[in-house]
């Protein structure tokens, strides 16, 4: 039996909000990014619903008409963590102004050749979220899919992003919730069963309770969170947005503007 296993914030570096040995591992599969059949498959697999979970949430907080073709025209966003581009791409095709962010240099080799051979202007970058607050910048909206679970101090790092987002703009997280469901799931079933990813993907003690990704983004700033799960139907091989949040779900939230 694989037993859930306790890695502690010590691992990698040491560093609160970068794992290097995560970076290393992600960096390792960079030429697999856009293979919609290799090891980012369960990423392409669950895109449409967490791209549709930010335009709606977008939609909603800024005004905006879901029908248009570029919805998000006018607005800036930045992808924490963007790997290869699988978020950053859709988000300008949506009509934002997008940078993109990734601290390992291949994945950002791969984002950029990909993006260029798609006639998309996105602003990538080998870096951090903390070179990007230093440097003063700020955008409307903050997405973080799929990053929260690999780095050490969660807390420090969504206070991290937090500070990105503009005053009245919009964040977004997707991570994995830390229930025996999820451990079943997302990594016996995910890594060791299926192969859907490589094994040692993640660990399951750095998943994070949808209320304590509440309390962080609270913690950081952010306001009126809001829930919503991605579950898997193996019959019909199709991930969707659901109420079930027990396994992996999304949050946003608000940075209210100065009173």
């Amino acid at each position: 039996m694989i037993a859930p296993q306790k890695s502690g914030p010590e691992s990698g570096t040491g560093d609160r909000t970068l794992d290097s040995e995560e970076v290393e591992r992600f960096s390792r599969l960079a030429s697999e990014w856009w293979d919609p059949r290799g090891k980012f498959r369960p990423l392409h697999q669950i895109g449409p619903p967490r791209l549709s979970f930010i335009r709606d949430a977008a939609v909603k907080h800024f005004g905006r008409d879901a029908k248009t073709l570029h919805p998000l025209s006018g607005l800036t966003a930045v992808d924490i963590g963007c790997g290869g581009g699988l978020v950053a791409e859709p988000l300008a095709r949506m009509g934002a102004t997008v940078t993109a962010i990734d601290p390992s240099e291949r994945n950002i080799a791969i984002a950029k050749s990909h993006a260029e051979s798609q006639d998309l202007t996105i602003d990538y970058r080998a870096t951090r979220v903390e070179d990007l607050v230093a440097g003063g910048r700020s955008f409307d909206i903050v997405a973080c899919l799929e990053v929260v679970e690999h780095v050490p101090d969660p807390a420090k790092f969504i206070a991290e992003c937090a500070s990105l987002v503009a005053p009245g703009g919009l964040a977004v997280f997707s991570t994995l919730n830390r229930t025996l469901k999820a451990w079943a799931l997302a990594i016996v079933g995910a890594e060791y069963v299926l192969g859907w990813l490589p094994r040692g993907t993640h660990q399951w003690d750095r998943f994070i309770t949808p209320e304590e990704l509440r309390r962080y983004a609270e913690a950081a700033g952010l306001a009126d969170a809001h829930l919503e799960g991605i579950t898997y139907n193996p019959l019909q091989d199709v991930w969707s947005r659901n109420p079930d949040t027990s396994v992996n779900y999304l949050l946003s939230a608000r940075k209210p503007r100065p009173a």
